[in-house]
């Protein structure tokens, strides 16, 4: 299972994603799901994926092709692309080219589907920041003010927090926080989704890729937000009036 959220700011963009894929709970691995391309002072991409580990790696290879100068055969690269909508546009027909072509090779079937979803995000010169959600079909929808982040993966448990606390002016520190106690949520409740914890900040207009750090098992900081979240929604609880029974 993943965890990821890209959220966005009027300071910029947030992606945190966890590192934890498992076939089995004898079966757990750390894979990175978060990948950057980046022109400096031209465009920043960030992409985050969930799903079918097979998947998504075709994706973020092919991608990794095609951030190289279009091909003979007109493959463009997202490198050239003229707005982030033609790179989801892109990300997503490839996505759904790599879905098609698992599901079509002969041979031994596998339990689990192909499909995969993927949160893409960045800025091209000229263009504001923008924020993708893009499903296995290869179609995709756009963050909004009324729809500000968007979840992958396990999103169920760590989405409370987000649609409560959430504010667009909040400062970078204050949303790293409240994804931190979104991730500390998803990680209680359900043992798939695991650390370290990737994450990147983007500033509007920076057009360079901003502060990008790992979280680590052993962060202080993680260890004290997840106590601290605890012991206050104990309090704010025993706070609140008893029910009154007859």
């Amino acid at each position: 299972m993943t965890y990821c959220v890209g959220m966005r700011l009027e300071r910029g963009l947030v992606f945190m994603s966890d590192t934890r894929t498992n076939a089995g709970v004898d079966n757990i691995s750390v894979f990175k799901k978060m990948f950057h391309w980046e022109v400096p002072g031209e465009r920043v991409i960030t992409m985050m994926t969930a799903g079918n580990l097979a998947t998504t790696q075709s994706v973020v290879s092919l991608m990794n092709e095609r951030s190289l100068p279009a091909d003979e055969r007109g493959i463009p690269s997202i490198m050239e692309a003229p707005s982030m909508f033609q790179i989801a546009k892109h990300v997503g027909e490839t996505l759904r080219e790599v879905i098609a072509d698992h599901e079509g090779q002969k041979g031994l079937i596998a339990d689990s589907a192909f499909g995969a979803t993927i949160i893409l995000g960045g800025q091209v010169r000229g263009g504001p920041p923008r924020l993708f959600l893009i499903y296995p079909e290869g179609n995709f929808v756009e963050a909004c003010d009324d729809t500000p982040f968007f979840q992958i993966g396990e999103t169920k448990y760590g989405k409370p927090i987000l649609v409560r606390a959430y504010d667009p002016s909040m400062r970078f520190e204050e949303a790293v926080k409240l994804l931190m106690l979104s991730f500390d949520s998803t990680l209680k409740a359900n043992l798939s989704v695991g650390l370290p914890l990737d994450m990147h900040l983007y500033e509007t207009d920076s057009l360079k890729l901003g502060q990008c750090r790992r979280i680590e098992p052993e962060d202080s900081f993680f260890a004290e937000i997840s106590s601290g979240w605890g012991e206050k929604l104990r309090e704010a609880f025993a706070a609140l009036p008893d029910y009154t029974l007859d």
